[in-house]
């Protein structure tokens, strides 16, 4: 073996034992969805099957978009006006947006519960934004980065999961509208396209083994 093709190969298996073990495999598509019941920042607390259950106040979704996301990460504030723009341009054909921050605060102190309810408020966020204390939902989705998308259909199981799109930086110059596309597909009785993106942004933020 080529001492370059060693040192390459060592260096593969090193970073493959960095992965942190919270990095689990992400939720199969066709798979139902993990409940879940978080705090909001509006000081409720939002259950995932109740939004897909009729009530006095508002009728079961047609789809629920799950995003999980943070407050610092420079991807997941780029995505924040798309996401809005997204879940105004939706809400009369019934999409539910839901934002969850699964990030560690010991480890990302801008991601506390008390700085998601300011963003929230700069922002003027229309959808809940959640807060995964423990984890352990960001653990049951598989979510890796922020944000990381999952759609779920009104049976609460995964059609697409993955990016919102291909371009964060330039919003114009979007070439892979997937989310979107997704979303249509599943309200339209259809099969997504393509139901599997890979999700680019900033590392979830795990709690440290002690």
């Amino acid at each position: 073996m080529h001492v370059r093709t060693a040192i390459a190969t060592l260096a593969f298996a090193s970073a493959a034992l960095a992965l942190p073990a919270a990095a689990a495999e992400e939720l199969a598509i066709g798979a139902e969805a993990p409940a879940f019941a978080l705090k909001g920042t509006d000081g409720a607390t939002h259950a995932l099957a109740d939004y897909v259950t009729a009530s006095k106040d508002r009728k079961p979704a047609a789809a629920v978009v799950v995003v999980f996301t943070c407050n610092h990460c420079p991807f997941a504030m780029a995505y924040e006006p798309v996401l809005q723009q997204m879940a105004a341009d939706y809400a009369k054909r019934n999409v539910q947006f839901l934002l969850i921050n699964p990030n560690d605060p010991t480890v990302s102190p801008g991601d506390t519960f008390d700085k998601m309810v300011e963003r929230a408020k700069e922002k003027k966020f229309t959808f809940p934004y959640l807060y995964d204390a423990d984890q352990s939902i960001a653990k049951a989705y598989g979510a890796r980065v922020t944000p990381h998308v999952f759609l779920l259909d009104d049976k609460l199981q995964l059609r697409y999961r993955g990016r919102v799109n291909d371009n964060h930086k330039e919003p114009e110059k979007v070439q892979s509208h997937d989310l979107t596309a997704a979303i249509d597909a599943v309200l339209g009785g259809s099969e997504v396209a393509t139901p599997s993106t890979t999700a680019f942004g900033c590392g979830i933020k795990w709690k440290k083994a002690s």
